[in-house]
């Protein structure tokens, strides 16, 4: 069956990534682009640079480097995970306050950090003498910027994940500075981060402040502004052409690329003839390392793990398997807890031991991927098919959505996997939610909690989260054209070092579309033009100079971005 042609109710046996429209019978979903680990690439100059105090201010008191955080090398692996990833945590927290003259150190030095407590792990250090590095690291950070109000909420208990320091925003939005919830002496005021309906307000009053089309007036966002080079939104999403094609899935559609996280050439997609290609773009020529093969039927969502080294799979089979990206060998494979086909997947952002499943029997299960099982309360149903999933930053709120039109939001339970039903929103009767995205802040100049849905509406809509239920209020849409496929639409990872705002969508137009969501009109930035046939996902490197897309026919496009 031509993926090119106009949507027909397939056979519902047969592994067809599509819509009928009215109906709720999608027969595939999506899936989160995998990559691979994450290998020792570290900036030693600029380290050098930060430990020779270059940022303009005194340096951190900081205890030794060799200090225990933890460890898997001697027992207790899940004991030392969890405190050397808290310590981790903490570091991060902190991270605002740091070379306040010189941002760009600040993602250096974490990622330092990172790999110090990634090689201290393996050490198996005696539990208390972890506890009390983790103490005391605490309180030099207290001492050094004064105590933060606020309880850690970058707590993990994954016994085989470290919660890596992301150099996008949705990763570093918990950790940079608001002015607007500042004290006097620079600390956060005792405002939760998780309170949206206060955010909400705060961003609301601003806005009603300024003159129509105009930015708020802060130092961040001029900082932001110097950092892009004062360019255009059109300038930066300038592309160049192709960079590179890949065709191992020619035929059958690929509705998930995605590069790995903090990386600017691995990169991974899934495809309807059950495979996921682990791919490697430099040195050149851009390759396929290996193909991860095991499912029997189409898969339909992957996602990669925050460290890279792991990544879950989906499927029409009605299984889920965790696959190790370093040889691409398959460590488990789960059965779906209903029996059904599993469409989509995605992992707790804060507990990568945790994974939430939604299947074609309307069931989101929160499952653990150390034993196989469903976490106890950790199953709701919707109104339909699961066909997109979402968590907000801090893990809290998780949104689902179906092919009967509806968006539901859940509270997360930190400690225990449980999901609570909170809100329900149906953005239109019997169009399939096909692609859910969450943002805490847009922008700089846009800090509005955010979530960008795409459904069979020939829109792309962009919401307001306007409380902690996850409350959606309708902010803006966008035109494109969807009205049968699964096409999928994400924030720009950078979008905080911009001026405006920026989001991609693929299109069934065949096209790559690119929208300002801070401009009234003329919202259109930019359109890449190069499939034959509906572009179903869209993924950027982790600093915007490599986009993919792919598409219903089974090609991937690479597309390198002018250099300025």
């Amino acid at each position: 069956m031509s993926l090119n042609a106009p949507a027909r109710l397939p056979h519902p046996g047969k592994d067809v990534y599509r819509f009928a429209l009215g109906s709720a019978a999608l027969s595939d979903s999506r899936q989160p682009s995998c990559l691979e680990p994450e290998k020792g690439r570290r900036d030693r100059r600029n380290r050098r640079q930060w430990s020779q105090g270059r940022s303009g201010g005194p340096q951190e008191p900081e205890a030794a480097p060799e200090a225990p955080a933890g460890g898997h090398a001697r027992g207790g692996g899940r004991g030392m995970a969890a405190v050397w990833q808290q310590v981790l945590a903490v570091d991060a927290r902190y991270n605002a306050y740091r070379t306040p003259t010189f941002p760009q150190f600040r993602t250096q030095y974490i990622r330092r950090r990172s790999q110090l407590l990634r090689e201290n792990a393996k050490a198996g250090h005696p539990p208390a003498l972890r506890r009390q590095y983790l103490r005391l690291r605490g309180q030099l950070l207290g001492q050094r910027y004064g105590p933060l109000s606020e309880p850690g909420s970058a707590r993990a208990y994954s016994n085989s994940i470290v919660r890596s320091s992301r150099t996008t925003l949705d990763r570093m939005e918990d950790f940079e500075d608001d002015p607007r919830a500042l004290g006097a002496r620079g600390h956060r005021r005792s405002v939760s981060r998780g309170s949206y309906q206060l955010q909400a307000q705060m961003n609301r009053a601003v806005y009603e402040d300024r003159p129509p089309g105009s930015v708020v007036p802060t130092s961040a966002a001029e900082a932001s502004r110097a950092m892009a080079g004062d360019t255009s939104l059109s300038e930066n999403y300038a592309f160049a052409g192709m960079y590179h094609v890949f065709d191992q899935h020619v035929d059958e559609a690929v509705p998930r690329v995605r590069f790995a996280n903090d990386d600017r050439h691995r990169l991974a997609c899934c495809s309807l003839d059950g495979s996921i290609s682990l791919c490697q773009l430099v040195p050149a020529p851009p390759t396929v390392l290996r193909v991860l093969r095991g499912h029997t039927r189409g898969v339909s969502d992957f996602a990669w793990s925050l460290s890279n080294d792991i990544l879950v799979s989906t499927s029409l089979d009605a299984t889920m398997r965790i696959w190790a990206s370093e040889d691409g060998r398959c460590i488990r494979e789960i059965p779906d807890p209903d029996g059904a086909e599993l469409l989509c997947c995605t992992f707790q952002p804060v507990n990568n031991n945790l994974t939430v499943v939604g299947n074609a029997k309307h069931n989101v299960h929160v499952m653990n991927i150390s034993t196989g099982k469903k976490v106890k309360g950790g199953s709701s149903k919707l109104t339909g098919r699961v066909l997109a999933l979402s968590f907000d930053a801090p893990g809290r709120l998780l949104w689902a959505g179906d092919d009967r039109g509806s968006v539901f939001s859940f509270l997360f339970d930190m400690a225990t996997g449980k999901l609570t039903k909170a809100k329900r929103l149906v953005v239109h009767e019997g169009s399939p939610v096909t692609s859910i995205s969450a943002r805490s802040w847009v922008s700089r100049e846009a800090r509005d909690p955010s979530l960008l849905i795409n459904a069979c509406l020939n829109k792309l809509l962009l919401y307001r989260v306007v409380d902690n239920e996850g409350t959606l209020q309708l902010k803006r849409s966008f035109p494109i054209e969807q009205s049968s496929h699964p096409v999928r639409s994400i924030f720009c990872p950078l979008m905080s070092f911009r001026q405006g705002a920026c989001v991609v969508t693929g299109s069934e137009d065949m096209c790559v579309h690119f929208f300002d969501v801070e401009r009234a009109a003329k919202a259109a930035v930019n359109k890449l033009q190069g499939h034959s046939a509906p572009v179903l996902d869209v993924s950027f490197n982790c600093d915007e100079s490599l986009l993919a897309s792919s598409d219903a026919s089974g090609m991937v496009i690479v597309w390198r971005r002018e250099q300025k």
